[in-house]
């Protein structure tokens, strides 16, 4: 086993447990950190592993909001929290633009923008959005302060936001999902709690797609950079959610717009002068 392989998953794991949350896109920097590391794996699996590791990301979910994602409760017998049952029927309407999308045009959306002029352009586009937004928000008070008060409404308009970032990458799904839930008077923690919680079955929905068309048979070496990658994802993300919502009860979107902004144009800058 090439131990320089294994610290080369092990850097992307921690490349997607940061910037699979904050919105600044994973995609973005994903397609910068491959053109240093280079993985000696072929086009395939590479493809396969970048989607699959965000699987280590979702337990991280998972994980850090469990109370709030599992739907029953074993207190003085089994029981049902309807309210978080209601938010998972919320959650799901705001998958289906993007899952269906996805099933049906996935390999040629791939075809068409996955490319660094797309990723470089929405990078810096919606960095101008998030301070146009913030900026247009700062003497509004939000109207949706908790996930109960989402509607099917705002959940769909949620869920069309992701749709553009399953469409264009280095849109951010996070990043897209915010913007919109902020665009309707959404709250800043409610916004990032919601997207959080749309990441589970799109992100599990999009991991298990990769892995069908990739198909389940891995060499040793295969499984052990998937592993690891998931595995580095899963920690790191960890930390990065908790950092999140930290950071966003006292501060707003402003300094990832700029990050983006910053990002887009190193990453036409760079590609420009490699070609």
């Amino acid at each position: 086993m090439d131990i320089i392989e294994i610290i080369k998953a092990i850097i992307l794991g921690i490349v997607e447990g940061i910037t699979e949350w904050l919105p600044i896109s994973s995609t973005g920097h994903m397609i910068l950190v491959d053109e240093f590391l280079k993985l000696n794996v072929s086009a395939e699996f590479l493809e396969m592993f970048l989607v699959v590791i965000q699987f280590g990301a979702i337990l991280a979910v998972i994980v850090t909001f469990w109370n709030k994602l599992f739907p029953f409760t074993f207190k003085g017998g089994f029981g049902i929290k309807k309210e978080t049952f209601n938010m998972w029927f919320k959650v799901i309407a705001a998958c289906l633009p993007a899952a269906v999308v996805g099933l049906l045009f996935d390999d040629k959306l791939n075809e068409l923008f996955y490319n660094y002029q797309t990723v470089a352009i929405t990078l810096i586009v919606f960095g101008i959005a998030f301070i146009l937004i913030e900026n247009y928000n700062k003497s509004k008070t939000p109207v949706i302060n908790d996930i109960p008060s989402i509607t099917y409404k705002t959940a769909l308009i949620i869920g069309l936001f992701q749709l553009i970032a399953a469409i264009f990458p280095g849109t951010s799904r996070s990043g897209a999902t915010i913007l919109g839930a902020l665009l309707i008077g959404v709250s800043r923690t409610t916004a990032a709690e919601f997207t959080f919680f749309l990441a589970v079955p799109t992100m599990l929905g999009a991991s298990l797609l990769k892995l069908v068309k990739f198909g389940l048979v891995f060499t040793a070496q295969e499984a052990v950079l998937l592993i690891t990658g998931m595995a580095v994802a899963f920690v790191v993300s960890m930390v990065t959610i908790k950092f999140l919502m930290g950071y966003i009860k006292k501060h707003d979107f402003k300094f990832f717009g700029w990050y983006r902004i910053i990002l887009g144009c190193v990453v036409v800058v760079y590609f420009l002068l490699a070609n």
